[in-house]
Parts: structure tokens; sequence; C-alpha cells
């Protein structure tokens, strides 16, 4: 049949194939791998995730207009094609920068996930560090002391970090209460947090220029809005005048939330509702075996 002897054809050119390739071709095979996997790590911490998703797009457009034979359109994308290596190169200058500095550290494989687990169930963003941020939001919005607080997703808030000064303490409610006192060295500027630790205060963010955003809003809810328009991190405001809490993510400014809708909204986009019903499953069968063995014993 027509399939088999395509099949056997394949075969031989496999083994003509294999019977060239050495341990160098091999090694080099494995070299590549990683460079990719390593550089696709890399952009997914960095605004340049974004940017690949777009060039993504473009090269599928490109793909359809070239099978239809578009001819003005792929002549024009040719002649662009040769700025555009220099126009990533000028974008993505801050990304680059900080790339060569991580192959300069003695830690760069960890930041692209060979670390071990047990780091990272301790720096873990949890249950807790959600009941301590909203706690102390709550705590500093009765007694209207402003604060900036923004918690670190996937893309890296290390180019922010760099202006700020270094804390690495624990998240507490105390401790965040105590950051944005009024009088203190580090109650100006916004505080970042990565998983459970407090790494920075004293930040300074982008502003928005977004001319939706209502007038009486003021410098620190421009900026937590526009620190969700640069990264995919979460950003809590405390207002100084009103005491009222909001949330910026994504670009889009939520106002006047109570602690029990934060709590719900923190879960729901650090991805936590998942694991937090897996635990309160586990945590209601400990107690029904109780009752059962309790039961029993009666």
């Amino acid at each position: 049949m027509q399939w088999v002897e395509k099949a056997d054809e394949y075969l031989k050119d496999v083994k003509t194939y294999a019977n060239t390739v050495d341990l160098y071709d091999v090694f080099e095979i494995l070299i590549i791998a990683f460079l990719v996997y390593y550089i696709l790590a890399w952009m997914k911490t960095t605004r340049s995730w974004r940017m690949l998703k777009g060039l993504i797009v473009i090269c599928l457009f490109l793909l359809v207009v070239n099978f239809m034979h578009m001819t003005n359109i792929m002549w024009i994308t040719e002649n662009v094609l040769s700025f555009a290596v220099t126009a990533i190169i000028v974008v993505l200058q801050p990304e680059l920068r900080q790339a060569l500095e991580q192959l300069g550290e003695k830690n760069f494989l960890p930041s692209i996930g060979f670390s071990g687990s047990a780091g990272k169930k301790e720096s873990a963003f949890t249950e807790k560090t959600v009941n301590e941020i909203v706690r102390a939001c709550v705590e500093m919005g009765k007694v209207k002391t402003g604060a900036l607080i923004v918690v670190e997703r996937n893309e890296s808030l290390k180019d922010y970090e760099r202006t700020g000064i270094e804390v690495d303490g624990v998240v507490t409610c105390q401790l965040l209460i105590n950051i944005f006192e009024h009088n203190t060295p580090l109650h100006d500027g916004a505080v970042i947090i990565r998983g459970n630790r407090v790494t920075y205060a004293t930040c300074y963010l982008p502003l928005s220029d977004n001319l939706d955003l209502s007038k009486d809003l003021g410098t620190r809810h421009r900026a937590g809005v526009g620190i969700s328009e640069a990264t995919d991190s979460l950003t809590l405001i405390v207002s100084e005048e009103t005491g009222g809490i909001s949330m910026a993510y994504e670009g889009e400014l939520q106002r006047h939330l109570n602690s029990e809708i934060l709590k719900e909204k923190m879960r729901e986009i650090m991805n936590m509702n998942g694991e937090e019903d897996a635990k309160g499953r586990h945590r209601r069968k400990g107690k029904g075996k109780k009752k059962d063995r309790k039961e029993t014993a009666e």
C-alpha cells in the first residue's frame, strides 16, 4: 500500500540522519533548548511577554497576507522589517539590561525555576498574607493613613524596587502600618510585596495618564493605576482624605471596597480560590473524621 511505502521511506531517512548525528550535535541541541527556555522564562517576567504576543499576531497576519498574495502589503513589510530589529532593541533596552545583570548574578538559575520547592513554599503568597494586608488596609483606613501597596505577580518589579529602600520583612499588619505611619522615614512612596515578604518601601511608580480617571483622585491613586497599566501587578490604595480602600489591576480602579470584597478579589487575582477551596475541603474532611470517631466512642 502507498502509506506503507511512505512509512518505509521515512524510516530510511530517519536512519540516514541518525547515522550523521554525533554527541556534539546532541550537546548543541540541549544548549539551544536551554537558551530558548531561559529566554522565554525571562520574557514571561517582563513586559516583553506582551510584546511577544503582539509579534505572534503580526506573524500570523503576514502568513495570511502571503497566502492571499497581497503583494503591496508584503512589499511594505519587507522594507519595514529592516528597521524592526533596531526598534525592538530600543524598546526593550531596560529589559535587556536587566537580563545581562542577571547573567552576572550567582543565583540566576533559581530565577527561572530551578530553586527548591521548600524555598518556594516559604515565600509563597498565602491566605495569611492576604489577611495581614487586608487587615492593615482596614486599620489604616479607619485613621485615614494613606498607603500604596503593590503585590508582584508574574512580571518582575525590580526596576521599581531600585527607586526604594530595602526592607525584606515578612508581611504583617503591624509592619505595613508602621511603614505608612505619618512622619516616618518610609511612609512616602509605595511598598512592594513579593510572595509573603515586603521587599522594598518608598518606591516611585509611574503615574497614569488615563483621562477617564476621576479628577478628585490624587497622585497615590494615579500611581496605583499607572503601575497596573505597566505590569500585571495588583495594587491596593488607602486614601488619606477619605480612608477608602481601592484596588488597581490591569489599568482599572475599583473604589470603596470593604474587607470581604477585597479578600475575595485578591484571592481571585492571585489564583488562590482553587487552593483555598481544597484547604477548606481538607479541613471539613478532618472535622468529619473527628465527628465520626466521637460518635463511635459514644
